[in-house]
């Protein structure tokens, strides 16, 4: 897809000067949902947890702990081999499986949610589950709001990593810039639930750690940042959102890897209604075709990943931004 060819004079500037694309309008999310509804509102039957979640979730959970078993002995070239490979692709399917269970999709009442959503947090041995639910939620609701969609990268990433090497890198530290960067930009107060959530994958770590050895342990985390880093399931975190052609802020992905990412990767039809399973949304878009099949969309993360490194006017500005909120809503969302 050509990146950004309308417009010469901003890509004639140097990467660290260029800016994020600022929309006037609000999400396109919500317009569309109002109207698909209207046309199609036999999606409304589509919505509501999946039972089948959780199954998938104990099947990867007791897979990855009986990897992380063998892997005690491995040798060192084995060991993160399996860890990129497929230590990494449960380890991201299961932050995907966390993404799922933060939209109240694998049970219908609130605390089994929680809870399975901090059982599933477990293997990847930093505790995440319930600050990402928080931040996960201005991300829905306020996509590309200046201050507080803490999905957007920081101004320091726009200047670091702007050309071809410095981009390896960002995506090789995905993990880091994903679970620090909100505590730079939009800085909340620990609730119950995280501390539960720290206190719970302590414990699964210092049991592991106790009774297989701390080489298993060192796997469940190499799978965790090798699988979220230059790994193909994680192309996600870049098609997504990246504007790889300017004006388009989501972008669906229709690959085999939603296989293992609960099809995450229906992203278009996710935001459109966040209340539908994974398992359904490709339903979502074979009734509502008309309005899925003219989006522009990827059919490779990896090929993704090698476009945002190699393109020179792609980078960490490649993201839409707006100011729709006043001081006062965006205080009260600090403070949530």
């Amino acid at each position: 897809m050509p990146a950004y060819s309308d417009d010469s004079s901003w890509a004639s500037k140097p990467a660290h000067k260029r800016d994020f694309e600022w929309s006037k309008t609000s999400e396109p999310h919500k317009p569309r949902n109002k109207l698909i509804i209207e046309e199609f509102p036999e999606i409304k039957a589509l919505m509501g947890h999946d039972p089948a979640t959780k199954y998938k979730i104990f099947v990867a959970f007791a897979l990855q702990v009986f990897l992380a078993y063998q892997m005690r002995r491995a040798p060192w070239p084995i060991f993160f081999l399996m860890a990129w490979s497929i230590g990494g692709i449960i380890n991201h399917g299961l932050t995907l499986a966390m993404h799922e269970v933060s939209h109240r999709l694998a049970f219908k009442s609130f605390l089994p949610n929680q809870l399975l959503g901090i059982f599933t947090n477990c293997p990847l041995g930093i505790p995440a589950y319930a600050s990402f639910k928080r931040y996960h939620s201005d991300h829905h609701k306020y996509q590309g709001e200046d201050e507080i969609d803490c999905d957007i990268p920081t101004w320091a990433e726009i200047f670091f990593f702007r050309n071809t090497l410095t981009k390896v890198l960002w995506v090789f530290m995905q993990p880091l810039f994903y679970g620090f960067r909100p505590l730079i930009v939009l800085p909340k107060k620990p609730k119950f639930w995280e501390l539960a959530n720290w206190a719970a994958v302590l414990c699964f770590n210092g049991s592991i750690w106790y009774f297989m050895g701390f080489r298993s342990l060192f796997y469940l985390l190499m799978s965790t940042m090798l699988g979220m880093g230059l790994h193909p399931m994680a192309g996600h975190f870049i098609a997504e959102h990246y504007t790889f052609i300017r004006g388009q802020e989501t972008y669906s992905y229709y690959g085999a890897l939603n296989l293992f990412s609960l099809n995450v990767g229906y992203h278009n039809e996710h935001h459109d209604f966040p209340y539908i399973p994974g398992s359904r949304l490709p339903e979502v878009r074979r009734i509502a075709a008309k309005y899925y099949e003219p989006l522009p969309y990827h059919r490779s993360w990896t090929r993704v990943i090698l476009g945002y490194i190699v393109d020179p006017l792609v980078g960490p500005y490649s993201r839409i931004k707006r100011r729709t909120l006043e001081e006062k809503a965006k205080n009260r969302i600090k403070v949530s």
